[in-house]
């Protein structure tokens, strides 16, 4: 046994085609997928909601498995994993883990997450928060003292607070604020970029903690103030992602083409 396949077949011109991603029985390691240093102390986090961000296709579900593995290999808890479809498969380490895959073990992210309130979980994954019933099963979940991870898909970290705020009604934002700031232990942006020497794609992460003074911006509803907090937290363990990529562009990993054309700010990467 080498790998699983996620397919997807579809028709056309007439005939049968199809899109195959390979998924290894081997999950990576923290390490070899270069994963930011927080993401070590993250996993060592007793509560809190930890969200991995990205555009489709940039290694989200590869980073979650790494640090749902790290847990399961170095702490006994219970972890609950909901997915769509279950890509990597975890076998029970010191911990024990239930993966639920939405369709067949369970009707939808939101009633797999009312109901692991009622299985005594410790770490719970969410593979995408889609709408406003999972998005707010998920907050309930890191505000009642469960470790969360969830994906959604921003361009880049501080979008992700704007993204779940705005999908609830304006009457309800301001307590989504209030509960985003009490739980909130990270945001973690990424994408997959070519590298240079045409060998594979390598990882370029942003990285937001759940600081003071990022509880407070998002408290207040300053989240177009965050950039700020990133670029002068990096004593803290925080970076943006133009620091990333300046830092693979000048280990020659990426082109400065990729830098500039992935940055939002292109002026930092030059």
């Amino acid at each position: 046994q080498v790998a699983r396949v996620r397919a997807n077949l579809f028709f056309q011109r007439g005939t049968l085609a199809g899109a195959l991603r390979v998924i290894p029985y081997e999950i990576p390691t923290l390490e070899q997928i270069g994963a930011p240093e927080a993401c070590e102390e993250l996993i060592h986090r007793p509560n809190g909601l930890i969200l991995v961000t990205g555009p489709t296709g940039s290694g989200k579900s590869t980073t979650l498995a790494a640090m749902i593995d790290r847990i399961n290999r170095e702490r006994a808890v219970h972890i609950i994993t909901i997915e769509d479809p279950i890509e990597y498969v975890h076998g029970h380490r010191r911990s024990m883990v239930v993966q639920r895959e939405v369709g067949s073990d369970a009707h939808d992210f939101a009633g797999a997450l009312r109901a692991a309130l009622r299985e005594n979980p410790d770490v719970v994954l969410v593979g995408e928060m889609r709408d406003l019933e999972t998005i707010s099963a998920t907050l309930t979940l890191a505000e009642t003292g469960h470790l969360v991870f969830a994906t959604l898909h921003t361009n880049d970290t501080a979008q992700a607070i704007d993204r779940i705020v705005d999908v609830f009604p304006p009457q309800q934002q301001r307590q989504v604020q209030i509960q985003l700031s009490q739980t909130l232990a990270a945001v973690i942006h990424q994408r997959l970029l070519p590298r240079a020497d045409g060998a594979g794609r390598v990882a370029v992460f942003e990285v937001m903690l759940g600081t003071p003074a990022v509880r407070n911006l998002i408290r207040d509803g300053k989240s177009n103030q965050l950039r700020n907090v990133l670029a002068t937290g990096a004593a803290q363990g925080m970076r943006t992602l133009e620091t990333d990529l300046r830092r693979l562009q000048q280990a020659g990993t990426i082109s400065r083409q990729v830098a500039v054309a992935e940055s939002l700010h292109p002026n930092e990467v030059e």
